[in-house]
């Protein structure tokens, strides 16, 4: 007998089922299979304990053969980030006769309760301080420091704004400067910096508390950012990275700053250079520092430019941390615009061939890294400086 097709009519006349996380946590383990449905670029930021990943993607496009392996006898609960894709998801596995549940709040619910369960800051703050001096000093600190020197990023008398956006890198990229600011080598002054462009309450509560907990004296300032790109269709996260960008420096700049810092490490880099090559047609890298052409007198440094993400990510877990990654209104499982707006989907694509090609050659990425200090003219047939195309032909 063939099987049953299941029409639209018949999942929307299917009752939604939604579980709360305090009722998630009066249920018994063996009762139940937790599903994270969030796309693989937003699991790599953190996700809740026992949970099983599948994709909203994968459910998607077929979710019996998605599910075939899971206990049949246990309840199905999904969660998304916010809760309004796994809705949809838990709908239609319901119709499929799987008995279902969307976790109300999603995985930002999960965030707040871990928040409102965090008691003593101090506790919190002196563990990842000494994970810095000790246990990932070499990962760490040392490549921070590294970097800040290698390329002249901190002089003497300097006021560095610190760009928080609420992820794990520019978290810990505040904890590095307050403790390369401890070895008191270089006098200069820091203003940590959080621009708030239309942060729902949970995302900026989670800011705020992971501040608290890490001993960062945070300054915010609001801005409508996100309502002014909602209605741009065409590149919407490249306009809101710009804008982002432009709004902290004359922030930074009406403080009294002459530098801001952002969180870029050793990762973005090598991806910006290979996107450059495989999707803009051109031969770039991510600077370590530039100089601002719109804000006279400032200055923009990258100091994670020597870090791994790899270690980034073993802080944080270390430290059971819980971070923003993106806070964007356009996709439901915030995975959107990275700082240099570009798309995570490109970002994540270039991330797993890197991946790929390490497997064959252990030092692809130090090559990547080095391929954009070791440009030689003579072999190339155009360039570009200062705005002015040079060719070969020129002085051939």
């Amino acid at each position: 007998m063939p099987e049953k097709v299941l029409f639209l009519s018949d999942i929307r006349s299917k009752p939604m089922k939604e579980i709360t996380l305090s009722q998630l946590y009066a249920k018994e383990k063996e009762e139940y299979i937790l599903i994270d449905i969030r796309d693989e670029g937003s699991i790599l930021y953190g996700t809740m304990p026992d949970a099983v990943w599948i994709s909203a993607e994968r459910l998607e496009e077929d979710a019996k053969e998605s599910l075939a392996l899971l206990d049949p006898a246990k309840a199905l609960v999904f969660y998304c980030q916010r809760g309004q894709k796994s809705a949809e998801i838990a709908q239609t596995v319901e119709a499929l006769g799987r008995e279902s549940y969307s976790l109300v709040g999603g995985f930002n619910a999960y965030l707040m309760d871990c928040i409102a369960k965090e008691e003593d800051s101090t506790e919190k703050k002196e563990r990842a301080e000494e994970s810095i001096r000790k246990k990932f000093h070499k990962q760490l600190f040392s490549p921070f420091a590294k970097a800040c020197k290698t390329y002249q990023m901190i002089q003497p008398g300097d006021h560095i704004a610190v760009c928080i956006s609420g992820g794990k890198d520019s978290m810990l990229m505040a904890k590095l400067f307050q403790e390369i600011k401890r070895h008191r080598q270089v006098e200069f002054d820091l203003t940590f910096l959080v621009m708030d462009p239309g942060y729902n309450a949970a995302n900026r509560a989670l800011i705020e508390s992971n501040a608290k907990q890490l001993g960062i004296p945070i300054m915010i300032f609001e801005s409508d950012i996100f309502d002014a790109v909602d209605t741009i269709e065409k590149s919407p996260c490249y306009l809101c990275a710009r804008m982002r960008r432009g709004y902290l420096y004359s922030h930074a700049k009406e403080l009294g700053c002459n530098k801001i810092a952002l969180g870029h490490h050793f990762d973005d880099v090598i991806e910006t250079i290979l996107m450059g090559m495989l999707h803009g047609g051109q031969m770039q890298t991510m600077m370590p520092k530039l100089h601002s052409t719109n804000f006279e007198g400032m200055e923009l440094i990258r100091p994670m430019y020597l870090v791994r993400e790899e270690d980034i990510c073993k802080w944080r877990d270390y430290n059971e941390l819980h971070f923003l990654q993106c806070a964007c209104h356009f996709t439901e499982t915030c995975s959107t615009c990275h700082e240099d707006g570009t798309t995570s989907s490109k970002r994540l694509e270039t991330k797993k061939l890197i991946a790929e090609l390490k497997k064959n050659n252990p030092f692809v990425e130090y090559n990547i890294f080095k391929s954009a200090e070791n440009v030689n003219l003579s072999t190339v047939i155009a360039y570009k400086k200062d705005g002015q195309r040079h060719h070969f032909l020129d002085e051939y």
